[in-house]
């Protein structure tokens, strides 16, 4: 675990929220330096399994809805269970470069918790069967480890058969 804290003195949005809702989580610092972002390269360094770390992916859909979908770092989203998960005929991947103007998150550090506006968030199901999931916590290099009913009640989520 090169450079993960627990319980940083880091405050960021979601971490805020989650202490307003008086939510138990922990939060960790992760290491930089070597340029590794992507979920599986997080989960190593916050020495998790990649099953229980999760990403936030952003999409949009048909009616041109957008929606939060929450799933572990090393699996891909199904698009037609998302879409179903979200009642849409289709969803698709927004552009990163839209991420930051919709969330308030850039890549990397997209939290499913305090988005600039709430919105339909779906869990992938099997986050159900954990005592704990990290996500991130609203900046690249922190995340936040919760239980994950605890952010389904924060996020105002579903779990859904989304991978």
């Amino acid at each position: 675990m090169a450079n993960t804290n627990a319980n940083t003195n880091v405050k960021t949005n979601a971490l805020r929220i989650l202490e307003a809702a008086g939510i138990s989580f922990n939060a960790y610092e992760y290491d930089l330096s070597d340029g590794k972002i992507d979920g599986v390269s997080v989960a190593m360094k916050t020495g998790r399994d990649p099953d229980t770390v999760f990403k936030t992916l952003v999409t949009s859909g048909k009616d041109n809805g957008f929606y939060v979908f929450v799933i572990p770092v090393g699996r891909e989203l199904d698009l037609k269970k998302a879409a179903a998960a979200a009642g849409e005929k289709y969803v698709e991947m927004i552009k990163s470069r839209d991420l930051e103007v919709l969330t308030g998150y850039v890549h990397g550090g997209c939290s499913p918790v305090g988005m600039k506006k709430a919105l339909p968030t779906f869990i992938e199901e099997t986050a159900q069967t954990l005592d704990c999931m990290m996500v991130s916590a609203g900046r690249v290099g922190l995340q936040a480890e919760l239980a994950p009913g605890d952010l389904a009640t924060v996020t105002d989520a579903k779990f859904k058969d989304l991978v």
